[in-house]
């Protein structure tokens, strides 16, 4: 695969003050440095600042006020789940589990699919995983995901334990994901997904159909999402 993309500066940022947030450096309440201030500081233009920055308030990690700056703003009892960071990123050190439920495998896309798939996708395959993420020991999330299975070596080996299925993209394959559209809708919970969310069966869940694009030409990742909000929402933007 090849090696010319890059991290782009705004995530650059973006990393550095979300890891600087969830580890204390700035509290709830706090101001974040200015936008000019953070220019100097990382050597960064306004507008590569900025989206840093919209990217933080999109995530919830802090409030934009006219006049006043950046305002840190945690959100302990909400989940990031419709950010492009990913849950992982979004909820930093909080003590978040990722359990496999079924391991990475290539296999034909099934035919009925949630979304139209181009011709190079159904020739493709897809990488299909089943993962429980659990907060504080609560489930709250059954993620099945789709990932194109376009250059993408020895992914199906990797460790997804613990780990951040868009960080193991990034690192890995510098793959980046830019944005994508959504379903959601209420459901009740089946057998399968009422055990693993600890539901009774009928009683309801969130269940999101995502589909997002990367910064690769013709690799998409989608997801069939059953949510357990029954301690935690879900907020962000796409």
């Amino acid at each position: 695969m090849s090696t010319g993309r890059i991290i782009p500066q705004y995530r650059k940022l973006y990393e550095v003050l979300r890891r600087h947030i969830q580890e204390g450096v700035y509290s709830e309440g706090d101001l974040l440095p200015s936008e000019n201030e953070l220019c100097r500081l990382y050597g960064m233009t306004r507008p590569t600042v900025r989206q840093a920055l919209g990217t933080l308030a999109n995530d919830g990690l802090i409030i934009k006020h006219q006049g006043k700056g950046s305002i840190v703003h945690n959100l302990p009892s909400e989940i990031g789940i419709l950010s492009v960071s990913g849950t992982t990123s979004a909820l930093g050190d909080r003590n978040l589990r990722t359990r496999i439920v079924v391991k990475p495998v290539i296999i034909p896309w099934p035919d009925d699919f949630m979304f139209v798939l181009s011709e190079l996708e159904r020739e493709s395959g897809c990488i299909y995983m089943e993962r429980l993420r659990l907060l504080d020991n609560v489930p709250i999330f059954y993620d099945i995901s789709y990932i194109a299975n376009i250059n993408l070596p020895r992914i199906t080996s990797r460790k997804f334990e613990d780990k951040s299925l868009f960080g193991i993209l990034r690192d890995h394959y510098k793959v980046e994901i830019k944005g994508g559209e959504q379903r959601i809708k209420a459901i009740p919970a089946s057998l399968k997904t009422g055990g693993l969310l600890n539901l009774k069966r009928s009683q309801p869940l969130l269940h999101l159909e995502r589909k997002m694009e990367t910064n690769v030409a013709g690799l998409f990742l989608y997801s069939s999402i059953y949510c357990n909000t029954g301690k935690y929402s879900i907020f962000g933007r796409f």
